[in-house]
C-alpha cells in the first residue's frame, strides 16, 4: 500500500509555483508583520468578533445535567 501526500489546502492554488526561496519568504515576512500589526490594532476586537462566530449573542451553551447528550 503506498501513502499519498496529503492534498493541499483550496488557498495553495493561489500561490504561484515560480516564487523563489526568497520571494516566498518576502511575502511571509510581510504577511507576518501585517498579522501583527492588525494584531496590534484590533486585537481586542477580533478577539470579541471570534467569540460571536463560535457562540452566536455571545452567550455561552446552556448546560442541564438531566438532559442526554
Amino acid at each position: 500500500m503506498s501513502a499519498h501526500p496529503p492534498s493541499p489546502p483550496p488557498a495553495a492554488s493561489l500561490i504561484p509555483r515560480h516564487w523563489t526561496p526568497a520571494q516566498a519568504l518576502a511575502v511571509f515576512e510581510c504577511l507576518q508583520l501585517l498579522r501583527q500589526t492588525l494584531w496590534t490594532i484590533y486585537g481586542p476586537q477580533v478577539q470579541q468578533a471570534w467569540r460571536e462566530q463560535l457562540v452566536p449573542d455571545s452567550q455561552p451553551p446552556q448546560f442541564d445535567p438531566d438532559e442526554p447528550f
